[in-house]
């Protein structure tokens, strides 16, 4: 199918208190696509930030806060649109290259997955960064193919692909909607994204986040591996 274009595609994040960005990150979205594409925001926030998402047009699915993977598996799972890109609401990733995800997409990717350190990802804390190198390096093993950025939040994702796996981590869901799509024989590709500074406060703790994800790396690459 294709070629999509920007009416094809839905723009999904999971949301969790993020007033300070949730508008901008919308009118960034709205303004690349011409208004075009869909936005989803599964959110679990108690300040004002459904309400801004709904002004700003986005439809907003509420629930109870219960972790990044919940909200992010929600957010991708909604969509009826056949490319789903997911995002962070924090505007650390480059809306203004959407058009280059779905142009990947027409050109035959099935996942397109944006690599924050291939510029260097100097606007990331250096313990963070070094964290991302490290899961990336473990992935690399275990999956017996290079990959350089394995935790990002700004992927395109043909809807098929997300409908036939079944989505298992919570804080390591970044990772695993990375591997077991590649892992599967999936066309991946790694598109370099430029990495901004965060708008708002993280809500990730470095070392328990860190080493959640981890685990979650080498539990994913192991199931792919003996399934």
């Amino acid at each position: 199918m294709g070629p999509y274009t920007f009416e094809d595609l839905s723009v999904v994040m999971g949301t969790y208190n993020e007033e300070a960005a949730v508008a901008k990150v919308i009118t960034d979205i709205q303004d690349v696509t011409d208004g075009k594409a869909e936005v989803v925001c599964v959110d679990g926030s108690s300040d004002r930030t459904p309400e801004i998402a709904r002004e700003h047009g986005a439809r907003v699915i509420e629930q109870e806060p219960q972790g990044y993977g919940v909200a992010v598996s929600a957010a991708i799972s909604a969509p009826d649109r056949p490319v789903v890109v997911t995002t962070d609401c924090d505007d650390t990733y480059p809306m203004e290259q959407l058009p280059e995800f779905l142009e990947e997409i027409n050109n035959g990717a099935d996942v397109v997955s944006g690599d924050r350190l291939y510029h260097g990802a100097e606007a990331m804390p250096g313990f963070n960064r070094f964290g991302n190198q490290a899961f990336a390096a473990i992935a690399s093993v275990l999956m017996g193919t290079r990959v350089h950025d394995t935790t990002t939040g700004m992927r395109a994702y043909r809807r098929e692909v997300v409908e036939s796996i079944e989505w298992t981590e919570n804080t390591g869901l970044s990772a695993e909607l990375l591997i077991r799509p590649l892992m599967r024989g999936y066309e991946i590709r790694e598109e370099p994204i430029a990495y901004g500074e965060r708008a708002g406060e993280t809500k990730l703790d470095p070392i328990q986040g860190g080493a959640a994800i981890a685990k979650s790396i080498v539990k994913v690459c192991l199931e792919e591996r003996f399934r």
